[in-house]
């Protein structure tokens, strides 16, 4: 494959569906673009989770986002996305994606870790045993790595628990991701979120819960940094970070 064969480039306007009560991109929202983007690049690159079904009898599983927001688009505008995969080594590959405005400046940029797990087991296969890319990658975007949250768990940080429903069911039958950070974002009020700018967010999903199964939400706030975990009994399966700017 060329270089270039490997960026996945494709043009948005923010709808309605996408903001928040800011009238710009919403946060949450913005991590679903970025994933909806990845999902439209593997489909072009012939490696998506329908191909490894059929082919491969196994499913990708995102188990870490980060995204740097450098402005939020405003309602209606226009924006371009591009996703590529930066590596391919051993189990995991990391995803990097770039949004910009009409003018080319940055927007957000982005970095997913992926692996893929066996439907039958649920054991990681190694990519390159698969039709995944294994060279000529274009250089990464986003060099900072994922960090190792504290373990904020307690009582004392204990902000809110909520039933999954339905409609926060995706195709695995599990919660969807994009449900955990939108549950997660509920330990901020709305008049908190439109008097502070997201900085960046860092999510790690480090489990799996179904319909029907009780989520405890918690909130730790250190170092200009805000910690959230939720936890399914005595599970976490979704820890996040998130930084404002002052």
């Amino acid at each position: 494959m060329k270089e270039n064969d490997l960026i996945f480039t494709r043009e948005h306007i923010v709808s309605s569906a996408f903001i928040d009560s800011t009238v710009r991109l919403g946060i949450a929202q913005a991590a679903l673009l970025v994933q909806d983007n990845l999902t439209e690049s593997f489909a072009a690159m012939d490696c998506d989770g329908v191909v490894y079904r059929e082919r491969h009898n196994a499913f990708w599983v995102f188990t870490k986002t980060r995204i740097h927001f450098a402005r939020r688009p405003d309602w209606r505008e226009k924006i371009s996305a591009s996703t590529f995969p930066v590596d391919s080594a051993g189990f995991r590959t990391h995803v990097n994606t770039i949004f910009k405005d009409a003018s080319g400046a940055t927007l957000l940029t982005a970095n997913q870790e992926a692996c893929v797990l066996s439907l039958e087991n649920h054991r990681p296969l190694r990519l390159a045993n698969l039709t995944y890319p294994k060279e000529n990658f274009p250089p990464p975007i986003f060099c900072e790595p994922f960090e190792k949250f504290p373990e904020i768990v307690s009582e004392e940080n204990f902000s809110f628990e909520q039933k999954i429903r339905s409609q926060q069911i995706d195709m695995s039958r599990h919660m969807n991701n994009i449900e955990y950070i939108r549950l997660a974002l509920n330990v901020f009020d709305d008049n908190f979120l439109q008097a502070n700018e997201v900085e960046k967010i860092e999510v790690h999903y480090t489990g799996e819960s179904r319909e029907g199964q009780m989520l405890r939400v918690f909130r730790h706030d250190e170092n200009c940094a805000m910690f959230i975990a939720i936890q399914e009994s005595e599970r976490t399966v979704f820890e996040m970070k998130i930084k404002f700017t002052k």
